[in-house]
């Protein structure tokens, strides 16, 4: 029997210099220059920026060293507080394009595009949305690696650094993996490199044509197996969320920013409908109602209200956002982005809704259905809200 599934599609997403990227927001007269955080003195460090990198320094290096090394570069101490509440803000944008994210660390993460390449368009375009976005955003930057694995995607993020995109097909693995040093492989540092030398095994390709059995006589039976795995590119890994999601949203920025309340209830319109959708996907059904709006100057509000009973109907979550955006009592405001969220999920056959008298035998949340069943079918463009259509 032939399988079915989708071949995979993974994003893997690493910020560049990191917490020297963020202190470089709120220091924009440093950019440029040689910047170094957490090397205070008996400290090692935590982050440079690419100008401090170019003169040998290194993450985890001592700072009496980074210091000999970039005498002129600036040392900051780092502010985690600031770095975890960007890392958040992140993961938001990773949500957007789909609900399978892996957080690997505060500054990088493996993204499942699979199933949302049908409705965003193909993964590189997705890639450099997500790319656009964080810089948008964040004011920083990060290297994309698109593959069909984990391991893949990871080699190619660190192919595309600094603040580029690599994409690489089912068919181009081997002829994007081959050719690398054995360095470049994920998991080899200097004694797995050292020992593989003395093999005679210098690149990714003379790796993968080495026997196993030499392999586990120097690694073991697991490591100089998986290391055989790797270097064709083959890796199980499914890309699995660190911690369930407890809400569902989506959030908009505006191509030009906006001080139009009708541009801005009609983007909050577009968020409600794109999240209600993912919670049917989702099966769940939502209590709380919240909005985010984003100013021009990057100050941000959120509001939140909770409902009588869960819902993932459109024009519920909907009049709800809506009644939170009027109740701030913006004046012209010029705005940036917005986002709409729902909170305290619960499963769709779990969740009890009171029904009114006056509600018919199927009403908009059967409506809504058929929409996503339309959708799936024949593609985003099949139908949509009147509101929401763009003029011909």
């Amino acid at each position: 029997m032939l399988s079915t599934e989708r071949p995979r599609v993974v994003m893997h997403v690493d910020m560049d210099a990191f917490y020297a990227s963020v202190e470089l927001r709120r220091r924009p007269e440093l950019r440029g220059t040689p910047v170094i955080v957490g090397a205070s003195p008996r400290g090692v460090v935590l982050s440079a920026s690419y100008e401090a990198r170019a003169r040998g320094v290194r993450s985890g290096m001592p700072s009496g060293e980074a210091r000999r090394l970039a005498p002129t570069a600036t040392f900051l101490s780092p502010d985690f507080d600031s770095y975890a509440a960007v890392s958040k803000s992140i993961v938001a944008v990773f949500q957007s394009v789909t609900s399978v994210v892996e957080s690997a660390s505060i500054d990088e993460a493996y993204l499942d595009l699979t199933g949302s390449t049908r409705m965003l368009g193909p993964p590189a375009v997705i890639g450099e949305h997500v790319r656009a976005m964080v810089s948008d955003e964040q004011q920083i930057t990060c290297s994309v690696g698109i593959g069909p694995t984990k391991f893949v995607a990871k080699v190619a993020s660190r192919a595309a650094k600094p603040d580029g995109l690599v994409e690489v097909s089912r068919d181009g693995v081997e002829a994007f993996l081959h050719p690398m040093p054995v360095e470049a492989m994920w998991g080899v540092g200097a004694s797995t490199a050292a020992k593989l030398h003395a093999l005679g095994v210098f690149s990714v390709g003379d790796l993968a044509h080495t026997p196993r059995g030499a392999l586990r006589s120097t690694f073991g039976p697991h490591a100089g197996g998986m290391l055989s795995e790797l270097a064709w590119g083959r890796d199980p890994r499914r890309v699995v969320p660190m911690v369930p999601e407890r809400s569902v949203g989506s959030q908009e920025t505006f191509a030009h920013d906006s001080d139009d309340p009708g541009v801005v209830k009609r983007e909050l319109l577009r968020m409600a409908d794109r999240t209600a959708r993912r919670m049917r996907k989702q099966r769940v059904l939502g209590r709380t109602v919240s909005i985010s709006v984003r100013f021009a100057d990057f100050r941000e509000l959120t509001r939140s209200a909770t409902m009588p009973t869960p819902t993932d109907v459109s024009s519920e979550i909907y009049a709800a956002a809506l009644g939170l955006y009027d109740r701030l009592g913006l004046d012209r405001a010029r705005i940036r982005r917005v986002g709409v969220r729902m909170e305290q999920l619960v499963d769709v056959h779990r969740a009890y809704r009171q029904p009114l008298l006056t509600d018919p035998e199927r009403g908009w949340r059967e409506a809504e259905q058929a929409m996503d069943a339309a959708v799936g079918k024949f593609g985003p463009g099949a139908v949509q809200r009147a509101a929401l259509a763009r003029p011909r």
